[in-house]
C-alpha cells in the first residue's frame, strides 16, 4: 500500500481510502460482516476510512465504531457534516454553527471516539456565511474534538473564498476537498485540483467507478438489469435508450480496450487513473462485499505509464464530464430559478 502526506496536515493516509457508504440498511445490514470487512482493509494497509453521520442515517458511523475498537490509534478517521438525520430538517441539517456543534457531539458518541481526525462540511450552504462555519470548526479543533476539517464537493470558487475569510479573520483553514472524479467524469481538473493544489489542501475523491458505471458489469449493446444494485437507484445513468448517455457507452467501450491492452481489469483502470493525478491524495472505494474489497485491493499498486494516461485523455479528454456526478453540488445560481429572473413586476414595469 502506498501513503500519502494528507495537504499540509502531516497526516499520512494511504492513497486507496476505505469509503463506508455502503454499511449499514442503504447497502450492507450485516454489521458483523461490514465489520470484518473493514477489518481487512486494515490488515492489508489501509489506514484512511471517511464515513458521513448521514450514511444510513449513523448506522454507517456505528459499524464504524465497532470495528475500531482497540484499533483506534492506528486509523485517520474522517466523517461529514450538513445533511439532515430526520424528516425534521429545520436547524437540524446545514453548516450552521448550531447544527456542526450539536452533530459533532453525536457523530463522536455513534463512533465511540474521543476525537476524529479529519471534519468535513458535506456540500455548501448558501443560506450559512462561511466565516460561520470556519469559526465553529475552528473551536472544535481548540476543543480537541477534530483534529483538521476539510470540504466536499465545493467549487472552486467557494474554497477560494473559505481560504480568505480563513486569512482575513484568523480561523483554521479547509485542509481537504473531497470531489467527485473518475474517468468519465473529469470535470474538476479545471479548477478544482488546480486550486487545491495552489492552497496546499489534500483531495479525496469520491465515485471512482462512476456509481458502478465502470464495474466492468455495463457493456454496450448487452442488456442492463435496471432493476439491482446502483442501477436500481438511478436508472436514468445507465439506460442505454436515453440519448444522453450514448457518449458514457462509447468512451466505456474504449476505456475497456485499454484496461485489456495492459492486462487489468476496468475497474483497477478507474483506480489507478484517479491517484495518478498529482493533485489527488487519495481515491475513496466503498466496497459492499468482500469480493468488492478484494477486488480493490487487488488494483491498489497498478500505476499508468503515460502511454496509456495519454490513451485516456484521448477518450475523455481533460476536464470533461461525461454526465453529471449524482449528488455533486450545482450552484444555487443555476438550480433556483429566482436567481436568474427578474420579478414579474419589474418584467412587466419594463
Amino acid at each position: 500500500m502506498r501513503y500519502r502526506t494528507l495537504g499540509g496536515t502531516g497526516i499520512e493516509v494511504s492513497v486507496h481510502c476505505l469509503g463506508t457508504m455502503m454499511f449499514g440498511a442503504v447497502g450492507n445490514p450485516d454489521h458483523d460482516d461490514s465489520i470484518r470487512i473493514i477489518h481487512t482493509a486494515l490488515d492489508q494497509g489501509i489506514n484512511f476510512v471517511d464515513t458521513a453521520d448521514m450514511y444510513s442515517r449513523g448506522e454507517s458511523e456505528e459499524i464504524v465504531g465497532k470495528a475500531l475498537k482497540g484499533r483506534r490509534d492506528d486509523v485517520v478517521l474522517a466523517t461529514k457534516v450538513h445533511f439532515p438525520l430526520s424528516d425534521e430538517t429545520r436547524n437540524r441539517s446545514g453548516n450552521s454553527r448550531r447544527w456542526i456543534v450539536r452533530e459533532v457531539e453525536d457523530s463522536l458518541r455513534r463512533l465511540d471516539t474521543d476525537w476524529i481526525d479529519l471534519y468535513q462540511i458535506h456540500r455548501p450552504d448558501p443560506k450559512t456565511d462561511v466565516e460561520e462555519t470556519l469559526s465553529a470548526l475552528t473551536d472544535l479543533v481548540t476543543q480537541g474534538k477534530i483534529r483538521a476539517f476539510g470540504c466536499s464537493t465545493f467549487p472552486a470558487e467557494e474554497i477560494v473564498e473559505a481560504y480568505h475569510v480563513s486569512e482575513r479573520r484568523g480561523y483554521g483553514k479547509f485542509r481537504t476537498e473531497q470531489p467527485p472524479y473518475s474517468l468519465i467524469a473529469r470535470g474538476i481538473e479545471r479548477s478544482v485540483l488546480p486550486t487545491c493544489a495552489r492552497l496546499n489542501m489534500g483531495v479525496l475523491t469520491w465515485s471512482p467507478l462512476a456509481s458502478g458505471f465502470l464495474s466492468g458489469k455495463v457493456r454496450k449493446n448487452q442488456p442492463v438489469d435496471l432493476t439491482t444494485g446502483r442501477a436500481a437507484l438511478t436508472p436514468f445513468r445507465f439506460d442505454p435508450s436515453i440519448p444522453g448517455n450514448a457518449a458514457k457507452f462509447d468512451a466505456l467501450e474504449q476505456l475497456v480496450e485499454v484496461a485489456d491492452g495492459i492486462g487489468c481489469t476496468l475497474p483497477e483502470l478507474a483506480l489507478a487513473f484517479v491517484v495518478a493525478h498529482p493533485a489527488v491524495t487519495s481515491v475513496i472505494s466503498g466496497p459492499r462485499t468482500m469480493e468488492h474489497l478484494d477486488a480493490l485491493l487487488k488494483g491498489a499498486e497498478l500505476t499508468l505509464d503515460d502511454e496509456t494516461l495519454d490513451r485516456i485523455d484521448e477518450i475523455v479528454p481533460p476536464g470533461t464530464d461525461l454526465y453529471q456526478p449524482d449528488g455533486a453540488w450545482r450552484p444555487i445560481s443555476l438550480t433556483d430559478p429566482t436567481n436568474r429572473r427578474r420579478p414579474i413586476q419589474d418584467r412587466s414595469a419594463a
